[in-house]
């Protein structure tokens, strides 16, 4: 687990990981709160869903990071 973490918290992935919440999460939100988004009507902008969306790409690309290099790190 620890070295799960480690991996996670590599400036690569976070960096990596940083670039595809960006995309996928403004994607996701345009698709889901454009109207509110392209109006510029934060008032009725749901700011949970607004930051989950990029949340959620963040912890899956992390989490494909780390698969991949400890299942590299076992085959070494």
């Amino acid at each position: 687990m620890k070295r799960a973490v480690d991996i996670a918290i590599e400036k690569e992935i976070v960096i990596s990981s940083i670039k595809v919440a960006l995309v996928v999460g403004l994607i996701l939100n345009l698709i889901n709160q454009g109207e509110n988004l392209i109006t510029l009507d934060f008032k009725h902008l749901n700011l949970l869903k607004f930051f989950i969306t990029f949340t959620v790409p963040y912890l899956v690309s992390t989490y494909a990071s780390v698969k991949v290099k400890l299942n590299e790190q076992r085959i070494d």
